[in-house]
């Protein structure tokens, strides 16, 4: 029997459950919310467009996609799941040890980079769960143990430091580090990596330090696998930095992350993350009177004022008061008062037809109400809008 798109659309909800690191619940967006809880929306084609525009950009070389900070907002396991079909996407990166057993928890095969600090005595444990270690220290005695033990070598990749001083052996050091650690029956590089400072002239100079010593390496026959170094940010500034495999994390999920980058063309990005919640109370403030905490808003007039069950606890920031308004009913409804940790107030004006139940749009994928929007409303990054969604907020396919 052949199911229709929205049973598809279900039938995938249903299948993507609470997990440990993908916190919130994954269901369809069409149905009806049991409570005035927000909610994060997850595009589910605007995502692959984007995974086609980054392959575009990286002239077809594959992508590494940064999936990290519970995929952006997204949810580790809801984005792993949707992108893994596509085959484009050669593996997955994370930072957090907790986010890389979540994914393969969730049933995803293709290949998965912890680029977060790993201690030692956890690195059994990871080549068990099939997961890689980024690595930069002369571990390599340790490696040897555990292939010995398991019977099969550990896979890696080495992080080389090219300048931004965070982590990562220093490039001066690191043909000496490479070189052991490929010298290893123990140990098989599957890739090198380097971070870009993002500032435009020294990141020529850190493109140049990895190519030397890349070159030097695989001139003198020491395999290290794919070479990779572009971020979201290295596809708009270093079009020639996309070696052998590119690392976005941003552009998949359809944000800019600076303005100058949506007017230059590079990629055509659509945001497939929205943040949502119901008005809860709608009433009308007499002139004089005040809302919010330390009277924040204090009406002129009488005026019209909704409750939105959503605040900095789920990731809708406190500074939003400086600019931001919610999508109801089509109007843009200020927010004024004070943003608090579960509630948002918004100005309906003099008039309303805003009645409890309405569903409010922080942010989504509609002109004018991109996260990129938003952010430039209140002079903030758009990391800030994205990186802190609540791990409690359900989120539901589109």
């Amino acid at each position: 029997m052949r199911l229709t798109r929205r049973e598809l659309i279900a039938s995938a909800a249903a299948a993507m459950a609470i997990r440990p690191g993908d916190a919130g619940q994954v269901s369809s967006a069409g149905s009806t919310p049991v409570s005035f809880d927000p909610w994060v929306e997850v595009h589910a084609a605007n995502l692959r467009h984007n995974a086609g525009e980054v392959a575009r950009a990286a002239k077809g070389q594959p992508i590494l996609a940064v999936i990290k900070n519970n995929g952006y907002g997204l949810g580790v396991t809801t984005v792993a799941r949707l992108l893994e079909p596509d085959p484009r996407i050669a593996g997955f990166a994370v930072v957090k040890r907790q986010e890389a057993e979540a994914v393969r928890d969730a049933g995803v095969k293709k290949p998965v980079l912890l680029m977060g600090p790993v201690a030692p005595i956890e690195l059994a444990d990871l080549q068990r769960r099939d997961v890689m270690p980024m690595v930069y220290t002369p571990i390599g005695a340790e490696l040897e143990r555990i292939a010995a033990t398991s019977g099969r070598p550990v896979t890696i990749h080495v992080c080389v430091d090219t300048g931004i001083g965070r982590v990562g052996v220093p490039h001066g050091q690191a043909e000496a580090l490479i070189r052991d650690l490929a010298g290893r029956t123990g140990v098989r590089i599957d890739g090198v990596m380097m971070t870009f400072t993002e500032d435009l002239e020294f990141d020529r100079e850190q493109l140049r330090r990895f190519e030397a010593l890349t070159g030097r390496l695989r001139a003198s026959g020491v395999a290290i696998g794919r070479r990779h170094a572009a971020s979201t940010y290295t596809l708009f500034q270093h079009p020639d930095a996309t070696l052998d495999m590119v690392r976005p994390g941003m552009a998949l999920w359809g944000i800019y992350p600076e303005p100058a980058f949506r007017a230059q063309g590079t990629l055509d990005l659509r945001p497939a993350v929205a943040l949502r919640a119901r008005v809860a109370y709608v009433k009308k403030l007499a002139a004089g009177t005040s809302a919010g905490y330390s009277r924040a808003f204090m009406a002129s007039e009488d005026t019209w004022v909704a409750t939105v069950p959503v605040g900095h606890a789920d990731g809708w920031p406190r500074i939003t008061a400086k600019g931001a308004s919610l999508r109801i009913r089509g109007r843009r409804c200020p927010v004024v008062a004070s943003v608090s940790a579960s509630h948002t107030i918004v100005n309906l004006g003099p008039e309303t037809a805003v009645e409890a139940g309405d569903v409010a749009t922080c942010f989504d994928w509609e002109t004018g109400s991109r996260p990129e929007d938003v952010a430039a409303a209140f002079g903030a990054a758009v990391y800030d809008l994205t990186m802190h969604l609540g791990g409690h907020l359900q989120r539901r396919l589109v």
